[in-house]
């Protein structure tokens, strides 16, 4: 989709449709130029209204907050969809920040329209393809064309990195391998600035001595690997890490999932693929950071040689697992990534994963959870990624639940004794595997909730959500205007 700025009244704009929010059911709105245009309908300003012989579509909303103009141009586009129409005109509805606000309008539409139909013989089209923005600004600020086209260019670089990742999560496991996802890791840093990659396999893992990643793909016939990205600019402020789960399919090994719970699985890499997301989003918004993004992929398949129940693992860090649960094989690939992470010295790490169904069941399929040892660095992460619009809750760690994990013959089990505060006891097992320098540095967030929902949710569409890559780029967008 195209977006541009033209330095015109709305009225003076041609276009085949004209978008007006009705904020807060004001009807009174000041792009209604004839408030007898709804007499024949009982509208009342909190819903979608199209008038085809006006050509005008209106849209109502609470307000102008940054998310609320995201999901309003989800359901603009979600009306316009179905329309043979090429073109539409917004006036630009800024509360605070007119670049900030033109950048949530493009996401909305950015996000909304995406598709992942390879597979579908039948394959809609849509002809809407331009957003015009007036010079009309819905609180009467001062438009420069430079916050505008800036609002463009950011709101694009950030929705693309979203639907690129979503693209490799709605990927189905018979293409998208570990080895797959090593190729897209590698053809990614050559398109991008100062972005290099490296790749190393199953020898590298066995002299890393990766025992618990080594483990999990054991009975797979697709061969692991490591994918370690870095992004670096000159004179960076800071380095931050991100690790990401990238189990391409988990079917539970031995501990075998029932058959319901199988399905989506393909979604257990959207960890490792929100961070080629993030990786591609910071190196064309040129965030002042050094970032890593280490990926470990794999599979969990089942077979003669799988890791089983009772097995005992010697990570990389020298820490011994208890094996309780093969279906608990995140974890155990972090373990080993998040040790091999901390030789690069973090200033920040951070793991994404979908861990736990239990943070799913905790707080509903649309709120990532944030966890770690580090109060202020948590609490900080969730004030500066609210513009983001990515719904995120900090889970507090406590004393009593770290003794579920503990083993009667290893370091630590893999699996809780007790099925409750079970994301919080996967987010303290990953603790065990963080360095005493780096536990105030590190978060760990399960997006096992909105990284794959098989339905549509405000501006996401169905199944993947990217879930992970606009919060982190949007922390890091705050995080440099503090330093």
């Amino acid at each position: 989709m195209q977006f541009q700025f033209e330095n015109k009244s709305i009225t003076s704009i041609k276009a085949d449709i004209e978008i007006i929010f009705i904020i807060d059911k004001n009807l009174k709105h000041k792009f209604i130029q004839d408030n007898n245009e709804f007499k024949f309908f009982n509208y009342k300003g909190d819903s979608e209204l199209f008038l085809n012989d006006k050509k005008r579509l209106y849209i109502g909303l609470k307000s102008i907050e940054y998310d609320e103009l995201r999901v309003a141009c989800a359901k603009a586009f979600n009306v316009l969809k179905n329309l043979n129409i090429k073109s539409a005109k917004i006036a630009i509805y800024a509360s605070k920040c007119i670049k900030m606000s033109v950048q949530s309008i493009v996401e909305g539409f950015e996000l909304s329209s995406h598709t992942f139909d390879k597979y579908k013989s039948d394959k809609k089209s849509v002809t809407l393809n331009k957003i015009i923005f007036s010079n009309d600004e819905y609180n009467d600020k001062k438009i420069t064309k430079d916050e505008v086209e800036d609002g463009i260019s950011h709101g694009l670089i950030m929705a693309k990195a979203v639907n690129f990742t979503k693209d490799i999560v709605n990927e189905i496991p018979e293409i998208y391998t570990p080895i797959k996802m090593a190729e897209d890791a590698k053809t990614l840093a050559k398109t991008l600035k100062n972005v290099e990659c490296n790749v190393f396999d199953e020898s590298f893992l066995k002299k890393e001595k990766m025992n618990a990643f080594l483990a999990v793909n054991r009975s797979s016939t697709n061969p692991p690997r490591l994918i370690h990205l870095i992004y670096k600019p000159k004179k960076p402020l800071k380095r931050i890490i991100f690790v990401g789960k990238g189990l391409t399919y988990d079917s539970g090994g031995l501990s075998l999932k029932p058959s319901d719970y199988m399905v989506t699985m393909k979604s257990d890499k959207s960890g490792a693929a929100a961070t080629l997301g993030i990786i591609k989003g910071a190196s064309e918004l040129e965030l002042p950071f050094e970032i890593h993004a280490i990926l470990g992929a794999t599979e969990n398949m089942i077979g003669g040689n799988s890791f089983k129940p009772d097995d005992v693992l010697i990570s990389r860090s020298g820490v011994s697992i208890e094996v309780r649960n093969t279906d608990a094989e995140g974890r155990l690939v972090l373990a080993d990534c998040l040790s091999y992470a901390q030789d690069f010295k973090p200033d920040i790490l951070i793991d994404m994963a979908t861990l736990t169904g239990a943070c799913v069941v905790g707080l509903g399929e649309y709120t990532s959870g944030i966890l770690g040892n580090n109060d202020e660095l948590k609490y900080k992460f969730k004030t500066l990624i609210k513009k983001s619009g990515e719904l995120a809750t900090v889970l507090d760690f406590n004393a009593y639940l770290s003794e579920l994990i503990k083993s009667n013959i290893a370091d630590v089990s893999n699996n809780a004794s007790s099925r409750y505060g079970g994301s919080i006891t996967a987010g303290l097992f990953l603790d065990k595997f963080i360095k005493d320098e780096y536990k105030d540095k590190w978060i760990h967030l399960d997006i096992a909730g909105p990284a794959y929902v098989e339905k549509a949710w405000g501006y996401n569409t169905f199944g993947a959500s990217g879930a992970g890559v606009r919060m982190n780029l949007y922390f890091m967008q705050e995080l440099a205007k503090e330093i």
